[in-house]
């Protein structure tokens, strides 16, 4: 089993930033991928970014050269930073991964980002 607790989201305006954190509740080599998804009203969850266990990064094309996806392995814990926000960013923030050993993905709770104009 394993837990994810995401946690940074918050209001900003346009133009802001904000970092999310992931926390997992084992140690993140246990896991082959490790990514961002985010969910706005109405529509569909969608991958923001993606972490490989080696460390190579993927984003999404609408947020390409504005976040960024980082792991800290001493930590356990995973980060998004995002820069020159939009409002079309706003929704819901989630963490995944996916435990080697059993190829199961585990979901957070999710963290709200809204993004004023």
């Amino acid at each position: 089993q394993v837990q994810l607790v995401e946690s940074g989201g918050g209001l900003v305006q346009a133009g802001g930033s904000l970092r999310l954190s992931c926390v997992a509740s084992r140690s993140i080599s246990s896991f082959t991928n490790m990514g961002w998804y985010r969910q706005a009203p109405g529509k569909q969850r969608e991958v923001v970014a993606t972490i490989t266990r080696g460390g190579t990064t993927d984003y999404a094309d609408s947020v390409k050269g504005r976040f960024t996806i980082s792991r800290d392995n001493a930590k356990n814990t995973i980060h998004l930073q995002m820069n020159s926000l939009k409002p079309e960013d706003t929704a819901v923030y989630y963490c995944t991964c996916r435990l080697i050993i059993t190829g199961a993905d585990y979901w957070g709770q999710g963290t709200q980002v809204t993004v004023s104009s």
